[in-house]
């Protein structure tokens, strides 16, 4: 489990690292060609065509798994050092507002799910008490029509 822990922590580095990257993109120290390689990697990122179609069994999330990551260190290196420290602090800052800022997010989205649920219900409610209420009316008036 241990290889799990540090797992862990390098995928939380790997995502700090790739907000640090975003800050580093738009410093005017960082060299034009850690720019041009950065845009790239988030072009490739996003983008839905992949080196390796994830269709293919286990080699499909190579890209995902390997080459994203080792593309993130080598931008990393592209960029001096005392910048990528400067723009890890401003990202270590972000990620903090936006894990706050998260948790409200889905708190709001639950509530707006559950908001809906509840007016489905009440909807599905009336239209079928409706029906139900029809029916018995329309059973009732025919019994009494007939002899």
């Amino acid at each position: 489990m241990a290889w799990l822990a540090a797992l862990k922590a390098r995928a939380r580095a790997l995502k700090a690292d790739a907000v640090a990257l975003y800050y580093a993109a738009r410093h005017p120290r960082t060299p034009w060609y850690a720019k041009v390689f950065v845009v790239a990697i988030v072009a490739y990122a996003l983008s839905p065509i992949d080196l390796i179609p994830d269709f293919i069994p286990v080699l499909g999330f190579v890209d995902e798994i390997i080459l994203l990551p080792f593309a993130i260190a080598l931008a990393v290196k592209m960029i001096p050092r005392d910048v990528m420290a400067e723009c890890r602090v401003r990202a270590s800052q972000q990620l903090l507002r936006a894990s706050r800022i998260g948790r409200v997010g889905a708190a709001v989205i639950v509530l707006f799910w559950l908001a809906l649920i509840v007016l489905a219900a009440m909807w599905a409610h009336s239209i079928f008490a409706y029906e139900s209420k029809r029916e018995l009316l329309t059973e009732e008036h025919a019994h009494h029509r007939s002899p």
